[in-house]
């Protein structure tokens, strides 16, 4: 994979990257509402100087270009419902929470996938696969909003083992990262089984056994590699997913992260942060997507780029 896969790739976004500001832009400027419209008790004078202010009053084809040049300078233009606050510092400050977040529960999804996928593509057709596998279809089906109280209600209030709510220390870390990660764990475990169970047949696998190999090392030596593929493919859009998932999550357990500034923005028709929240997400996804087809190529290194 040469310089010039990787310019083409940075380079497809930019034209992408225009099309979401295009479409987030006039989506949320077309519809119901607008973010002064709850001020009720505010004079008419007030509310046109409020409009004039954030230069809400001029077309919209205006307001459109304005933002694109405040966004060259990487300027996401001031909150309208936040008080002397930027959307900048919005996100500054609320989102390495969601990013941690995020990151331990795609831990607690590696962890918890690759040993049940592993310990079922190991033991086929036993217990080993039978449960874990089972696990995950209950995994998969189960949405956030019914783990998270659950969870909540077993581990917090009748067990009293981990708190409830917040993020301080890092027991309060445990039960919303876990919520967070379980389905994600769901799908790794049964890619990692569908991946190693392929790679069991090839050619490779079965000169291995022919030399008397204990089906452990051909497992860890030999099939995790290729057998891992499904997984790192997964693995870009399961993290942009596990951030801008958070949302329910961050509302479940009372976590200040970005999701939930995105949901009340959403509300009350803060256009400048829900704005700036879509395209930090959407500049996430393209990140950990180009990351995968990097990752993708070192493991197996027959893929080609033209």
């Amino acid at each position: 994979m040469g310089l010039g896969y990787l310019i083409k790739r940075v380079l497809t976004m930019v034209p992408v990257f225009f099309a979401v500001v295009t479409l987030v832009f006039f989506t949320i400027r077309f519809a119901p509402g607008g973010p002064f419209d709850e001020e009720r008790r505010v004079p008419p004078e007030i509310l046109e100087n409020l409009n004039k202010k954030y230069h809400l009053d001029e077309p919209l084809y205006q307001q459109y270009f304005r933002y694109l040049g405040a966004l060259a300078h990487l300027d996401l233009g001031p909150s309208f419902k936040h008080s002397n606050r930027t959307v900048n510092e919005i996100i500054a400050e609320a989102f390495p929470i969601s990013f941690e977040l995020g990151t331990y529960a795609l831990l607690w999804a590696l962890l918890i996938g690759l040993f049940a996928g592993g310990m079922a593509a190991f033991k086929p057709n036993s217990l080993f696969d039978y449960i874990p596998m089972s696990v995950s279809i209950a995994g998969i089906c189960l949405p956030t909003f019914v783990i998270g109280p659950l969870s909540i209600l077993l581990f917090g209030l009748w067990m009293e083992w981990l708190p409830v709510a917040g993020w301080d220390e890092w027991p309060s870390k445990i039960l919303p990262s876990l919520t967070l990660g379980f389905a994600y764990a769901a799908y790794v475990s049964r890619l990692t089984r569908g991946g190693l169970m392929e790679i069991r047949n090839q050619d490779f696998i079965r000169t291995a056994r022919a030399k008397g190999l204990k089906e452990s090392t051909i497992l860890i030596k030999h099939s995790l590699r290729g057998g891992l593929l499904p997984v790192v493919s997964y693995l870009g859009p399961a993290f942009a997913g596990l951030l801008s998932g958070a949302l329910v999550t961050e509302t479940i357990f009372n976590i200040p992260g970005l999701g939930r500034f995105f949901i009340q923005s959403a509300l009350n028709r803060d256009y400048t942060v829900v704005m700036g929240t879509a395209l930090l997400y959407f500049t996430l996804i393209f990140v950990c997507n180009f990351i995968v087809d990097v990752l993708y190529v070192v493991l197996d290194p027959r893929v080609r780029y033209e």
